[in-house]
């Protein structure tokens, strides 16, 4: 019977996907800070569930970059050196450039309305303090950008660029420069309206470089999170 309840667990994608979900925005959020480990055994007593089920779902965040799975060390969250945070948002600038170019020649007021009633999601969210879905926003601006051209390549592209990027900005960027990236993505959108794609590839330049001069990866790492404390109610299991 034990056996049977096992293997009942270990197959239940709605418990999985909500401690993925759980675990996502604690990162998201800044509760989970660079570097922070994330013990298997710990993770499974927070959530009631067997270490399989949070090694499945830390292998997921792996594969999707949010989090570094280290030989013989185990799971940790992302914690970015300088010039890697530099050479994704090289690659963010030089995709984006190209995206919007593009863009400007297939645009319609079908898109533009899309694109303003994110902006609209992004500054309610941004004005309420919710830190995650103000992260989780901010990487989505770019991806209806990309979306737009129905070129799956590039959105595939730029998808894995935000899995990163976002971390970035969760673990290393103060929570109160949120609305920031509201009024950049804005006047990147006006750009658009306008049809001058070089001041939206100018516009998307310098908020980049922005995004990435607000990290601070200087800042010392405070002790290490209380585990049950983030998880300790989790809606999983």
């Amino acid at each position: 019977m034990s056996g049977h309840s096992e293997r009942k667990a270990k197959a239940d994608p709605a418990a999985d996907e909500a401690i993925y979900q759980a675990i996502t925005r604690a990162i998201l959020e800044g509760r989970l800070k660079a570097g922070t480990k994330l013990a298997e055994h710990r993770i499974a007593e927070c959530f009631g569930v067997s270490r399989e089920r949070i090694r499945k779902v830390l292998h997921r965040l792996g594969a999707e970059r949010r989090i570094e799975i280290v030989p013989n060390r185990g799971a940790r969250v992302a914690r970015p050196t300088e010039a890697e945070i530099r050479a994704v948002y090289d690659a963010h600038r030089v995709l984006e450039a190209g995206v919007l170019m593009q863009l400007v020649r297939v645009l319609d007021d079908a898109i533009l309305a899309r694109l303003d009633r994110h902006l609209e999601e992004e500054r309610a969210a941004a004005l309420r303090g919710d830190r995650a879905a103000s992260v989780r926003l901010s990487g989505a601006f770019h991806i209806h950008l990309v979306d737009a051209l129905g070129n799956a390549e590039l959105s595939h592209f730029l998808r894995d660029l935000l899995s990163r990027s976002s971390v970035m900005v969760s673990v290393y960027e103060p929570a109160s420069q949120s609305i920031c990236a509201v009024d950049e993505h804005g006047a990147i959108v006006e750009a658009l309206r306008q049809r001058d794609a070089g001041r939206a590839v100018e516009l998307s330049r310098h908020h980049f470089l922005h995004v990435e001069q607000r990290l601070r990866i200087d800042v010392e790492p405070g002790p290490p999170p209380d585990l049950r404390a983030i998880f300790g109610n989790p809606q999983a299991g």
